[in-house]
C-alpha cells in the first residue's frame, strides 16, 4: 500500500491537490484514452478516473509490485 501511495504522490508532483493539472497524469490519460491533454479538465479527469477505477486500481497495485521487485529490502 505504501508503494502505491508513493506512486500517486510522485505522479502528481507539484499538483497534489489538483491532480487533473498534473502533466504526467494528463499524458498517461492521453496515451490510454486518446483524448488530447488540452481537452482534459476537472470534469473529464474525474469522469475518466471513475469510469476506469478498476483498471487504475490494478495499475497502481502493479506499480507497487514492480517497485518492490526493483528495490528489494535487504535482509540482515
Amino acid at each position: 500500500m505504501l508503494a502505491q501511495l508513493r506512486f500517486l504522490w510522485s505522479s502528481t508532483k507539484g499538483h497534489h491537490l489538483t491532480p487533473w493539472r498534473s502533466p504526467y497524469l494528463l499524458w498517461r490519460m492521453e496515451t490510454y484514452s486518446g483524448v488530447k491533454m488540452q481537452e482534459i479538465g476537472f470534469l473529464e479527469f474525474w469522469t475518466f478516473a471513475w469510469r476506469e477505477r478498476g483498471n487504475l486500481s490494478r495499475f497502481v497495485h502493479w506499480t507497487g509490485q514492480m517497485e518492490a521487485y526493483a528495490r528489494p529490502k535487504l535482509k540482515p
